[in-house]
Order: C-alpha cells, then structure tokens, then sequence
C-alpha cells in the first residue's frame, strides 16, 4: 500500500470533488483547451466531459460572449476575476441557457500562469421565475404592483382600442411618455409613426410652426416648405407631452384640431384633414391652470376625455425592486457589464428617499452607480451623494439636501452603521466602504468605534 507523503491532491481525488460540485466547473491551459470538466458542466451544456476534453473552451462553451468577450480572456489579460457574470449559453440541443460565470487563474507553485478555471452556474429556474413575476406585474414597457398602477394596467387595452384623446397627469420622471406609447402600440393606430413633442421645451414662436408647419415665405427664414408634426404623425398619434405651458393663442389652434380635425399650415390658406391622435400630458394640475384663467376651458374639455393619472414612486414604493431588477439588467446589456444588483443599505436608502425625480431620477441613481462599480453589487459609496449616510429608518429628503453634521460626523456614522450592518466584521465593512481594511481600522480608532462588549 503507497503511503502520501504530501498534502496534494490526486488527480483522480481533485475530479471526484469537482464532480460533487453544484456548479459546472472547467480549467483550460495557457490555450484555452479544456483540461478538465465536471459532471455539472456535462449537465448544463449536454456536452459529455469525453467530449469536451482537448478542445478549445469555445468550441464547448458556447456563449454569447466567446467571440467578442470572452471572461476568461478578461481574466488571464488583466489579471481580474469576473464574479456571477450573467450571461447565455447554447446547450447541445440547441437551446438557450442563462448562467452566471465566475473566472479565475491557475498558477504553478512559481507563480507562472498555466490555464484558467471558470464556473457557471445555470439560472434557467431563476430567469423562470422572474419572468413570471415580472410577466404578472407588467405591462408594455411598464412595470408595477401598485394597485393605482395596476387599475391602469387593467383599463389601457380598452383606452388604447377607443381612439379617444387621453390626458396623462402626472409628476416629472413619472413614465407619461412610456404610459403614451404603450396606448399607441395597443391601438389599430399601431403600425402608424408615434410622434412626440415636449411643448414645454420649444419656443411659443416657434412650437406653432413645429406643430402645423409652414409653407415657403411663411416668414423671413422659410425658404421652402416643411412639414409640421401633425402632417408627420399622420395615421398615428401625436404625444403633446407638457400642455400645460402652451400660451393662450396657440390654445385657440389647437383646440380647432381637436374639434374640427383640420388645421392650415403657417403663411398657406389651404386646410389639412388632421388623421391624428392625440394624447396629451402634463406635469401640472391643468383644473387650477382652468380656475385661474391660465388654460382655456374648452380645451381642457376636450382633451380630458379619458384622463389617467400616474403616481409618483414616493406613493408606490412597492415597486422600487422590480424597476430596480428592470433598470439594471437592461443596463447590463446596453453597457455589457455583469452588476448582480443592489446591497441591503442600497434597498433601504432607496426606499427612504422622497424620489423627487421619480423613476427618471431613480435610473440617473443606477447609471451614476454603473459608472463607479466595478462589479458585483452596487454598495452606496457609488450612489449619488443625495443617497450617502443614509440608514435605516434615515430620511434621504429632496434632491441637493444636505445631511445635518459635519464630514467626520457623517463619515464616523455612515462607518458605524457599516460595522453593525456587518456584525462588526471589518473586511466586509472596509469591502462595502470601498476603503482599506487598515484604514478603516485607524479611523475606527480615531472615531472611537468599537464593537461592544
């Protein structure tokens, strides 16, 4: 009977571990020719390991990163290990398969670099149920299990299908636009152009020749003739997004359009059939617009037809994780990044702020994160400031406030919280606070922070 004589691994013992393994794992050489493969990585690709030994891991591994970005190419060239990567394979069969990667080097007793291992880990049953969560609380492009939200959600086919004008209130960053393309794509105006034009953006001067157009000689500077967004959005649907601020004299055109359904272009006497519909929306409360004489009555009548009203995200905060989980997949793709999502303190900084800018502030929150996370979650040190030295219970108040205290007072506080919210345990707590373990050792000393008992 041989006797070890060492703390080594046979190579028969190292596959039986690999083989008791969840996850599909595989190591590659400096060529990336696979060396060796578990029996989970067998499983999840359908590839037997016979198979897949010798050949080069893309010939295997068939991912919708090989070609152009590869994570263990990253990894050998930078040195860098990806972390819960989400990305897709194509199994034996054929078939689409979400997986998380994971990537690291393998070195010789030296230190030289001789290969590469790499585990997955097949999320079909997670990407499963998230597509039926997310399928039960969505509509179009919009997400929610707010029941405000969800009473629009139940309404819309029937809206969209009448052909009537809309009116959508509600606060900046709220989704009026999202809310007026979804009635477009559900309407049989569908397959016609969905226009859309900020009024509160544009000039009253020239807004009235955006709007109907104009013909050569109109005025100084026309010198041919153009088309105005009603003749561009003809047999679809023209979104007049912020109503409100539109003057009293162009009130007066545009509530002819609506009642008549035609209209004359800038400098022409000619009068054009209008085969438009129109939503409109507006971040203001256009029946104390009417009270104070501000909007035209009549137009207000006319336009409020079916009105919808969407909640700011202060009132449906319910909804924060699935549009976080929204937002931040999407950004993996636009961006091709690997964020797994938010910590625990990001969830609850999230659900304390007043979000003054709504969902658009709330994506302005997740881009800014993109940009200083290098990886796997985002922690809040790559918030925005508005979100620091926010903890439980903490209030984030309205955008551009200031937290009461000095820096070292916010900085020994938000340091405290992140010891607790890591039982104590320093290199997770430096880890979150992006900061040295050491360092945070000398400020916790200087702060007087220790743990009690």
């Amino acid at each position: 009977m041989k006797i070890k004589t060492d703390n080594r691994l046979t190579p028969d013992e190292t596959s039986v571990i690999l083989d008791s393994v969840a996850d599909g794992v595989f190591t590659v050489d400096e060529n990336f020719t696979i060396t060796s493969f578990n029996r989970a990585a067998e499983s999840i690709t359908g590839v037997p390991r016979e198979e897949a030994m010798g050949k080069e891991c893309c010939e295997v591994f068939k991912a919708d990163i090989c070609e152009a970005d590869c994570a263990l190419r990253h990894t050998t060239r930078t040195g860098k290990p990806v972390i819960n990567r989400s990305i897709s394979i194509l199994n034996a069969r054929g078939e689409r398969v979400p997986i998380s990667v994971s990537t690291a080097l393998l070195k010789d007793k030296h230190g030289k670099i001789i290969g590469g291992v790499e585990t997955f880990r097949d999320l079909s049953v997670v990407e499963a149920l998230r597509q039926e969560v997310e399928g039960r609380y969505r509509l179009a492009d919009m997400i929610s299990r707010n029941e405000k939200m969800r009473d629009i959600f139940n309404i819309l086919p029937d809206i969209a299908q009448s052909g009537s004008t809309v009116l959508i209130e509600g606060e900046s960053g709220t989704g009026k636009e999202l809310l007026a393309r979804a009635i477009h794509d559900m309407s049989t105006r569908k397959k016609g152009p969905m226009i859309a034009v900020n009024c509160g953006a544009i000039p009253d001067t020239l807004l009235e020749s955006e709007l109907f157009g104009y013909v050569a000689g109109a005025f100084t500077d026309a010198k041919r003739d153009k088309k105005g967004k009603f003749a561009i959005a003809e047999g679809g649907t023209l979104f007049l997004d912020e109503i409100g601020d539109v003057s009293p004299a162009l009130q007066v055109r545009l509530l002819r359009v609506l009642q008549e359904r035609q209209y004359e272009p800038l400098g022409s006497n000619r009068t054009l059939r209008a085969d438009v519909r129109v939503i409109a929306a507006t971040n203001r409360d256009l029946a104390t617009l009417v009270k104070k004489g501000q909007f035209r009555s009549d137009l207000f009548y006319r336009i409020n037809v079916i009105r919808l009203y969407l909640p700011p995200l202060r009132d449906r905060k319910e909804d924060i994780p699935l549009l976080v989980d929204h937002i931040v997949r999407q950004m993996n793709l636009a961006r091709n990044r690997d964020i797994s999502g938010v910590d625990r303190a990001v969830q609850e900084a999230f659900f304390n702020h007043d979000w003054p800018g709504n969902i658009r502030e709330l994506e302005n929150a997740l881009e800014h994160a993109f940009i200083l996370c290098p990886g796997g979650q985002i922690h809040l040190h790559h918030l925005p400031d508005t979100f620091s030295f926010r903890g439980k219970g903490g209030s984030s108040g309205s955008q551009g406030e200031t937290p009461a205290g000095t820096l070292e007072d916010l900085e020994a506080k938000a340091i405290q919280e992140t010891l607790i919210r890591n039982d104590w345990n320093r290199t997770a707590a430096s880890a979150e606070l992006g900061i040295n373990k050491t360092t945070l050792w000398r400020k916790c000393k200087r702060f007087g922070i220790f743990p009690p008992g």
